[in-house]
């Protein structure tokens, strides 16, 4: 099949993908383009810079007192250079020869070579021999570019690997990782892939096990549920798994005793079942969707043990996504119940789209499932067309809701565009959140002033408020990308008390 997009080879299995998801040939480009710009926000950077330069000592400075530092000082300075500038080290003396062979080093490609120069390849070849000279281990390596891919993998393969990130780019898709990639991994505590198909790890030895793992993030890979569950099972101090925008096959079953955080944005997958996690503390979630091939065509999110889960979103609230908790789906007039309650979340966040009268019911029964939630973070979801609007009356019928009442002191409302909806859910609750300390309003993409935005919420100034000390903040639209969850870093790690709230 001819996508007429020379520039992204696909195979027809990509190509019939593209078709389904309603894309012209022409638009596939574009995509693509923009696709990969994603990769660089949700990867980890390297952990050296190519920006420092060494320096020889100036002629009226002839003492050489870093050389006098102990070995494992020496050791620990060359393992942060660049792996050109960390060989360039040798050169100073016989001790930093001894000092180059014993420590950690850093392989980046794109730190050794300008793309595409005879030079270059001069670099690649001499960084290639340095590679081979030196024993291991490798503190991280960070390999993007193809060429250079799997000549410099296998060279540092076996050498004690700490940290992997292996993206294929540029492309062609559909790129399989051999089994045996995963063998010899054992000294692996971080490893990021992306655009790949991961390993069959059906054709691995039973005893494969990854005992240093500790984070694992996968970029637009395509794998099976069967070969992430043995990764999991194998992985007995795994704390982080994120993935970005790749597709499973059916569901994603999380069975694990050190899970912390998890991270899904993007995924094709039908079922997301967090059957056991008992130290588990975040679960991020968005953007998630199911192939036109599955049953139902949505999405559930499964809720089993997990009772130190603290942040989980976001929700959608809609026709494609299914809520389960416990054993009970989750719709507008559920009745909750001690085992319909996840009281450890304390941070919450919600996609609802307030003109889709259906979803927008949704919003009391799943809050009353999260009965100590103390931040919630909102976000209004865009809609081509309204199918009922739901005024205060309603939110004031829909009853008593515990979280709102007695336990919420931040409300987090995204891309507010000043719709009756919106309005009514927020003067909902002013009336009603007697702990309620603060509401950040950030104004969706299109409001050109301030002085616009404060017109959309100039009827919320005559609400009368349960809480008389809460402070109201609005903000205009801020670059989407800063901040964002899509970045590993951002929402897997705990630099950030609440990444929803990015404002």
């Amino acid at each position: 099949m001819d996508t007429g997009v020379p520039a992204f080879p696909m195979s027809l299995v990509m190509a019939e993908m593209f078709r389904q998801l309603g894309f012209d040939p022409d638009q596939v480009e574009g995509f693509l383009a923009h696709f990969l710009s994603y990769t660089h926000c949700a990867l980890p950077e390297p952990p050296v810079t190519a920006d420092a330069r060494l320096f020889a000592l100036l002629p009226d400075d002839s003492v050489d007192r870093v050389s006098c530092l102990p070995d494992a000082l020496l050791g620990n300075v060359v393992s942060r250079l660049p792996v050109k500038d960390a060989a360039r080290t040798a050169a100073l003396s016989r001790r930093w020869r001894g000092v180059w062979r014993s420590a950690p080093l850093v392989l980046v490609d794109s730190h050794v070579h300008p793309a595409g120069t005879a030079y270059a390849q001069r670099v690649a070849c001499a960084v290639s021999r340095v590679l081979a000279a030196h024993p291991g281990p490798f503190r991280c390596v960070h390999l993007t570019e193809s060429p250079l891919l799997t000549a410099w993998l296998q060279i540092v393969a076996g050498k004690g690997i700490q940290e992997l990130t292996l993206v294929n780019r540029p492309w062609p898709l559909e790129i399989f990782l051999p089994s045996t990639f995963l063998l010899g991994m054992e000294t692996l505590t971080r490893l990021y892939l992306g655009h790949w198909i991961f390993p069959v790890t059906a054709d691995l030895p039973r005893a494969t096990c990854f005992p240093n793992l500790h984070e694992l993030g996968l970029c637009d890979v395509v794998m099976k549920t069967g070969d992430l569950d043995f990764i999991l099972d194998r992985s007995p101090v795994l704390e982080t798994l994120s993935l970005e925008g790749g597709r499973l096959e059916h569901c994603l079953r999380l069975v694990s005793q050190s899970l912390r955080r998890v991270q899904i944005i993007g995924c094709s997958v039908q079922e997301i079942f967090v059957v056991d996690a008992p130290c588990l503390e975040r679960l991020i979630q968005s953007g998630g969707w199911c192939p036109e091939d599955t049953d139902g065509n949505c999405t559930r999110l499964k809720i089993g043990h997990v009772p130190m889960l603290h942040m989980l979103g976001y929700l959608e609230l809609d026709s494609g996504h299914v809520l389960e908790v416990g054993k009970t789906i989750i719709k507008a007039g559920t009745r909750v119940s001690p085992s319909t309650m996840v009281p450890s979340v304390g941070i919450l966040a919600l996609e609802v789209r307030f003109g889709v009268r259906n979803d927008a019911k949704m919003v009391p029964s799943v809050l009353r499932c999260f009965l100590n939630v103390e931040t919630l973070n909102i976000k209004s979801a865009k809609t081509d067309r309204s199918t009922g609007k739901l005024n205060l009356k309603f939110w004031h019928e829909c009853g008593d809701i515990e979280c709102v009442r007695s336990r919420i002191k931040l409300l987090v409302f995204h891309d507010f565009r000043g719709g009756r909806g919106e309005l009514a859910f927020l003067k909902y609750f002013f009336e009603t959140a007697l702990v309620l300390k603060k509401v950040v309003i950030l104004f969706a993409v299109g409001f050109a002033s301030t002085e616009e935005a404060q017109s959309k919420l100039s009827s919320l100034g005559s609400v009368k408020r349960a809480s008389e000390t809460s402070t109201v903040l609005v903000t205009l639209p801020s670059d989407p990308q800063e901040g964002s969850i899509r970045s590993f870093k951002i929402g897997s790690q705990f630099s950030a008390d609440d990444p929803f709230a990015n404002y």
